[in-house]
């Protein structure tokens, strides 16, 4: 039988791959994944119902490590973990070199505990080559198998999707990369407010899972601070529901109401003088640009009470009213759990 680490998702000694566009979601996924095994006595590190075992983890990190710290923190503290069996690298290599791969197997064995799962984030950081040669596609899959052979581990390899629409579903470059693999896993990004959503598309030895969906949830680091003194955050996984899907109208609605929401969520749940949930024009924008990635230009149109705007399109439901310099919630269905605890 198989034997999981993170029950019917990740295997061990195996390969595998998580893809998707840029901000997709596809690294907090990953670390997601690694942090619930790598944690030091957490109370319950199942993830999402799946049992998930204890085990040391190497994080090899091509670019973003200041960022990768503070995701780390925000999850830690998120999930009062105080302690992981977690290592980093400080920068990227080429990892189907010689020098290369012998620079990771010497700093792995240094390690006080042999690691279980070694991910390579991104693949591109770590490739001497074209990712579209089949050739050079092969010497980083050997690369790989010599490190699951040397440490009786797990890679994961986090990769991007092609530009277009249609390359969505695969990941970028040489067809040899997917041939090689054990699991093959992509994250498509939230559309229109919804959640990210977590698709199996290669299970070798194993039954397919169903796609799974998630929101990022906002965390304010304690302690951190910047040079202007601004508080730093990030965000964390957090489990959500599949999208219901509706008639075209309901849906346009529909979104707008949970981008409201969310961003209410991300803005620390204000409230107003009647205990209304209340959010800032200046949350709502923060929100559509920092999370949603929108321009300045579309944040901005969105906010003026026109036909098709999302502020336009709650005053018209009757879910919104203008308060101070925001707008607070009329309808209790247009935050979900309202008047309950923050």
């Amino acid at each position: 039988p198989i034997s999981w680490y993170i029950k019917n998702w990740l295997q061990n000694k195996s390969l595998m791959m998580v893809h998707g566009p840029s901000g997709s979601g596809k690294t907090f996924l990953v670390l997601d994944w690694c942090l619930r095994m790598a944690a030091v006595d957490m109370d319950n590190r199942d993830w999402c119902g799946n049992r998930t075992k204890d085990l040391p983890v190497v994080y090899l990190a091509g670019e973003g490590h200041y960022g990768l710290r503070a995701r780390v923190a925000a999850w830690m503290q998120n999930f009062g973990v105080d302690k992981i069996k977690f290592w980093m690298s400080k920068t990227g290599t080429d990892l189907n070199s010689s020098e290369g791969l012998v620079k990771v197997i010497d700093n792995v064995r240094a390690l006080p505990e042999t690691p279980k799962v070694i991910v390579v984030d991104t693949l591109h950081r770590f490739l001497n080559g074209d990712e579209n040669s089949a050739q050079d596609a092969k010497t980083m899959l050997d690369a790989c198998a010599l490190i699951m052979e040397e440490f009786d581990c797990t890679v994961v390899l986090v990769h991007h999707t092609g530009v277009s629409d249609e390359a969505q579903h695969r990941a970028r470059g040489s067809s040899a990369w997917r041939g090689a693999l054990d699991i093959e896993v992509s994250v498509k990004p939230s559309k229109n407010g919804g959640p990210i959503e977590v698709i199996q598309r290669k299970m070798k030895d194993a039954e397919m899972q169903g796609s799974l969906f998630f929101d990022l949830k906002k965390v304010d680091i304690t302690g951190w601070r910047d040079e202007d003194n601004d508080q730093v955050s990030s965000v964390v996984l957090e489990s959500s529901n599949k999208p219901i899907k509706m008639d075209k109208k309901v849906s346009k609605i529909e979104e707008k109401r949970r981008r409201f929401e969310r961003a209410w969520h991300h803005s620390h749940r204000s409230r107003d003088d009647q205990n209304r949930p209340y959010v800032a024009r200046s949350a709502l924008m923060e929100f559509q640009i920092n999370e949603l990635g929108f321009t300045d230009g579309t944040a901005r149109k969105e906010l003026q009470p026109s036909t098709g705007t999302m502020i336009g399109m709650l005053l018209d439901a009757d879910y919104i009213e203008k308060y101070e310099r925001g707008w607070s919630a009329k309808s209790a269905s247009l935050i979900i759990d309202f008047g309950g605890s923050d």
